[in-house]
């Protein structure tokens, strides 16, 4: 029974961790940007002082939050499955170590539902000196384009 008990534990800890590991890869394939276009030093002297030129907008998917409703969720389905699993203290620690696992997997699919995708607009200033700029929705901007810097915001000029 034991043997059972504790295969079953290792299918559960295999399933948790693909999770994670398939939310991590995600996260790095967010997306591929393309070569950044250097603003010229002719074009940042013809820039107005609170200007800037567009080097690149690329977007990115975040993690989203988890919380209470995927850790207990979790644990209640990990723990359920944990209980099914031997006799004895091997029910016992099945059950244990399902409902630890399943929390963290319920914790890891919130996190995965609630992603976000954000714009990151990247800008030379006159100076030289680069900043980028998030947003939660597509600015609208492209490569070259010369735009106003607003505190921590970039208008259209």
């Amino acid at each position: 029974m034991i043997a059972i008990a504790r295969s079953h534990l290792l299918s559960i800890s295999a399933v948790v961790l693909a999770l994670a590991a398939s939310n991590v890869a995600g996260a790095a394939a967010a997306s591929a940007p393309a070569a950044p276009q250097a603003a010229t030093p002719q074009a940042l002297a013809a820039l107005c002082s609170g200007c800037a030129i567009v080097s690149e907008v690329t977007t990115e998917t975040r993690k989203g939050k988890g919380g209470a409703a995927g850790v207990v969720g979790g644990a209640v389905v990990g723990g359920v499955i944990g209980h099914q699993i031997g006799g004895g203290v091997g029910k016992t620690l099945a059950t244990v170590g399902g409902a630890a696992a399943g929390a963290y997997a319920g914790n890891e699919v919130q996190k995965s539902v609630n992603k976000t995708t954000i714009w990151l607009t990247r800008a030379t200033l006159k100076d030289g000196s680069v900043r980028t700029f998030e947003t939660s929705t597509d600015p609208g901007f492209k490569a070259g384009e010369v735009v106003l810097v607003d505190g921590a915001t970039l208008k259209k000029r």
